[in-house]
């Protein structure tokens, strides 16, 4: 199940079955950012001012127990690569530059606070209570094709020694059903992937499909041994006065952060 958490003006998502790490799911409530971007925008790259972004990390993590100095980020661009990330990597992203592109990240090292970005696209946040250890993935439907949450799983049990039934997921608020309107290359892609297993997660409407990422993100964690989830109900085109999405606002917008730390 996931909780809506008010602290003031701000407000983020939490989930019960990542209980025990510190972690959120960003809304667009209580952050400096102005204009188009306000006002809790959280990319570096969307035009805002860098005091204007340190100070919603600053804000966010202050609530939920992470400092910004402690973040590390994605640079994403729809692969299936996930890095792993270690206390010396932190300020990556929001101090400086990260050179090397990946969707996913993970750590088994206390006080590296893992960002994974959306804004429609589905975030999907791990922890492992037992290995003490925790991932956060990025998954468009081209990372989704490609299984980026299994693969983050796969990398949690490889470097980690992790345990697929002792992981526990979350999949963040992120475009739904409802209005995941696509061509037929996105279902293509995912019957590819995932066999006959896809079809109940796409719906034919005419000459469009509309397809359901967040629940074929739970189907790649599933078959790979994970078991407890929790998934978010929250779409974030239904609700753009929220959540930042881009197909509402074309891309002038902000971004959404799922976060995790030890």
């Amino acid at each position: 199940m996931f909780h809506v958490v008010r602290r003031g003006a701000l407000e983020y998502l939490t989930a019960d079955t990542l209980a025990g790490s510190r972690h959120c799911f960003s809304t667009r409530f209580g952050g400096v950012s102005e204009g188009v971007l306000a006002s809790l925008n959280l990319g570096t790259h969307r035009g805002d001012s860098p005091e204007h972004v340190r100070k919603n990390y600053e804000i966010l993590g202050s609530a939920v127990g992470f400092s910004p100095e402690q973040t590390v980020f994605t640079r994403q661009q729809h692969t299936a690569i996930v890095a792993p990330a270690t206390r010396a990597d932190c300020g990556t992203g929001l101090l400086r530059e990260r050179a090397d592109v990946c969707d996913a990240l993970v750590t088994n090292e206390p006080g590296v606070a893992l960002v994974c970005f959306a804004a429609d696209c589905t975030p999907v946040l791990l922890y492992d209570p037992a290995a003490r250890a925790v991932g956060a993935a990025h998954s468009g439907w081209r990372g989704t094709a490609q299984g980026i949450a299994a693969r983050t799983v796969e990398a949690m049990q490889r470097l980690y020694g992790c345990k697929p039934e002792n992981i526990r997921a979350a999949i963040g608020p992120s475009i739904g059903q409802c209005c995941f309107e696509t061509d037929e290359d996105v279902p293509q892609a995912m019957r590819a992937a995932l066999g006959a297993a896809a079809e109940g997660y796409i719906e034919r409407r005419g000459e469009k499909f509309f397809v359901d990422n967040k629940g074929l993100c739970a189907l790649w964690l599933k078959n790979c041994g994970v078991t407890q989830i929790d998934v978010s109900c929250d779409c974030t085109k239904c609700q753009p006065q929220r959540f930042w999405s881009h197909r509402v606002t074309g891309g002038a917008r902000g971004s959404l952060a799922g976060i995790i730390m030890l």
